[in-house]
């Protein structure tokens, strides 16, 4: 079974290359933009190009079975129609639920003949790193909406699961709801990456004017954006669910383990 990943120079889609090979799987390309910079083992062939880029895709996808396909919500349309014609067997697609921003993605999936598998992730452990100028620089953390809570996810349990499901055709038709161990609120994130550095970092709460403007320099125009969700989970938290340890059989990462990987990035 060839299996294609789409988006494999970094992020998810490099993750999942590293769990299809620890899982035994032999016949994988990777679609890179950046061969160099993917660094992908000896092991996978190489494709260059982009999931965004029709004709690169479609050299990519010739004699592949089992396509990841990376959210571009752009061409997803043209992305799946190519999956479609060149016989493609099964789609694993990270993508979200309704009122996520990224439903467009399932729904051009869905359209097509091809048996799929929705992955619907919640907010990435790795957003946190856009506190890590304020906490370097000025040791406290400026921000809104201390008490929103959600059960934030780390890449590697994402990829994971992706892996899983494009080796076990059992996904096929689910929508794999994906989310950390733990709901926390962003204090206690906040706590967490403290606790990783080994002092003490005052979550300093801003209105949301303010808010917007300390993320600005960090995340520029998504700020407002982000943040208007941030605030949804003061009165609707999201919980977690138990998906990454049932699929991989193993606990998901926490918070804490996640800051303490990368509290570098923070010192």
């Amino acid at each position: 079974m060839k299996i294609l990943v789409t988006g494999a120079t970094r992020n998810i889609g490099r993750l999942v290359v590293d769990e299809l090979l620890r899982l035994g799987a032999t016949d994988i390309r990777a679609l890179t933009t950046d061969p160099t910079a993917a660094a992908l083992p000896v092991e996978v062939e190489v494709a260059t190009g982009f999931v965004g880029n029709s004709a690169s895709l479609h050299r990519a996808l010739q004699g592949v079975d089992t396509l990841y396909l990376a959210p571009h919500p752009p061409t997803v349309g043209t992305a799946v129609a190519l999956a479609e014609a060149a016989g493609v067997q099964r789609i694993v697609d990270l993508a979200g639920g309704a009122g996520t921003g990224w439903e467009v993605i399932e729904e051009a999936v869905e359209t097509s003949a091809v048996p799929w598998t929705h992955l619907e992730p919640g907010e990435f452990m790795d957003n946190y790193t856009m506190w890590a100028d304020q906490i370097r620089s000025t040791g406290q953390v400026r921000d809104g909406y201390a008490a929103a809570a959600n059960a934030a996810i780390a890449l590697p349990d994402i990829a994971a699961v992706a892996a899983q499901a494009l080796l076990d055709d059992s996904y096929v038709g689910q929508r794999l709801e994906l989310t950390g161990p733990e709901c926390l609120r962003r204090d206690e994130k906040l706590q967490a990456i403290a606790h990783a550095l080994g002092r003490d970092i005052d979550y300093v709460e801003l209105d949301p004017e303010e808010a917007v403007a300390a993320l600005e320099p960090a995340m520029g125009e998504y700020a407002r954006w982000y943040l208007e969700g941030v605030a949804t989970l003061i009165e609707h938290p999201q919980l977690a669910v138990p998906t990454v340890a049932e699929v991989t059989g193993r606990a998901a990462t926490t918070f804490a383990e996640w800051a303490e990987a990368n509290v570098e990035q923070f010192r």
